[in-house]
């Protein structure tokens, strides 16, 4: 499988606090693999680096074979890659509708609203709803369904499930398998195991801003022995 992102030798920093150290990865297209580790390793950081949000940052990151540190930060998702933060970043005052329609299309080939709302029916239900009237769940599924509007290649999606009701959890976990149908590619990082272990192709597992190990899924049930030396699970 061709790498549609490509980071090796990245290494970044908040202040004089080194936070990564080396990170390689690659992500294929159309896979969906995930960063796996405890509070604090480096996952959030990663994802923020790839996007150029943190800014003092050295190594190689590339996106559809352009050099992504010499893309400014405000042209990065033109290039074709999302990010949804764990904050969300629902514009409160805005309805559910409004808030769908504000990020600009970057590309060809994005959701149309009523695909959106055919798969987040709770958004079509509450469409006309301000962000601070809609629960938690709600709005982590606001968050991704404007990004998919917009035409991305590739999504960054951060702690989706933090949170969240196991009911949500699932309806979570049912998008992403149905994004992967469609081809999409998506980075996702998570603290929950079990929710991971259903939708990932891959995992990379991080510990002390390092990768301490990249398994597929078909060799999760031989890597239990690293996951619980790395997550404690």
């Amino acid at each position: 499988m061709k790498p549609l992102l490509k980071v090796a030798g990245l290494n970044a920093w908040y202040g004089e606090s080194h936070v990564l150290h080396g990170v390689d990865m690659t992500v294929g297209e159309g896979e969906m693999v995930t960063l796996l580790g405890r509070n604090g390793v480096g996952k959030t950081t990663t994802l923020r680096a790839i996007m150029g949000i943190v800014r003092e940052r050295r190594g190689e990151i590339s996106f559809a074979g352009e050099d992504l540190m010499r893309v400014p930060l405000h042209r990065v998702a033109h290039r074709g890659l999302g990010f949804v933060p764990e904050e969300r970043g629902i514009f409160s005052t805005l309805t559910v509708y409004e808030n769908l329609l504000l990020p600009p299309a970057v590309a060809k080939g994005g959701m149309t609203i009523d695909e959106i709302f055919e798969l987040f029916p709770n958004l079509h239900e509450r469409r006309n709803s301000a962000g601070t009237k809609l629960s938690g769940g709600e709005q982590q599924m606001l968050a991704i369904a404007r990004i998919l509007r917009t035409g991305v290649r590739m999504i960054l999606l951060d702690e989706p499930t933090e949170g969240l009701a196991p009911v949500i959890v699932q309806r979570i976990g049912e998008v992403l398998k149905k994004l992967k149908e469609r081809g999409m590619t998506v980075l996702l990082v998570e603290q929950n195991f079990r929710f991971a272990s259903k939708v990932a192709d891959r995992f990379y597992l991080m510990d002390h801003g390092r990768v301490a190990g990249e398994f597929p899924v078909s060799e999760l049930s031989g890597r239990m022995d690293m996951l619980h030396d790395v997550l404690g699970v």
